[in-house]
């Protein structure tokens, strides 16, 4: 029996076309409220996030990052940062950051907004222009960006599940 959860899960896709209308700042708290529920090593939550819907700086962003030209018509994104510094579990904020990158995606297609998961870390360089354009401090690493829109495109779920990928108690 599916769950209104494992269906969310399930048809989740990256949507890259946007219709332009702007989103609302509810739905956009409800997004990071969703990232931040995400499991986090030690509960160290590591990250943080900075909300993006100034046009001009989302038009910039792919003049540097080669898979972000869907942002040329999403209204939002968001960045998921990292602290690397003075953790407890230094070596999990990557997970911890995936996992709040995940929570927005699913969460975004519950609410039925259109989003794609464009990496930034571990590009070095990708890191830095992302950076330099947000002004973030040297602390803080970038990790992802999420491009978020009302989808103009409706994709049918993709069946990934493969059980030749799955072993029991041994490979």
């Amino acid at each position: 029996m599916e769950t209104k959860a494992i269906d969310v899960i399930l048809t989740r896709r990256s949507i890259r076309s946007y219709t332009g209308e702007p989103l609302n700042e509810a739905i956009v708290t409800i997004l990071l409220k969703a990232a931040m529920s995400a499991p986090s090593a030690h509960n160290q939550q590591p990250w943080s996030f900075i909300v993006i819907d100034d046009r001009k700086t989302l038009d910039a962003i792919p003049a540097f990052h080669p898979y972000s030209k869907m942002l040329l018509q999403a209204p939002a994104a968001i960045l998921v940062c990292g602290k690397t510094k003075d953790l407890p579990a230094k070596v999990f904020w990557p997970q911890d950051c995936a996992a709040a990158t995940q929570n927005i995606l699913v969460a975004a297609n519950a609410l039925g907004i259109g989003s794609v998961w464009l990496g930034v870390y571990p590009k070095e360089e990708l890191m830095g222009k992302t950076r330099d354009l947000l002004e973030i401090p040297e602390e803080i690493t970038p990790f992802s960006f999420v491009a978020l829109g009302h989808p103009s495109e409706k994709k049918e779920p993709s069946e990934r599940f493969s059980p030749d990928r799955v072993h029991h108690n041994r490979w």
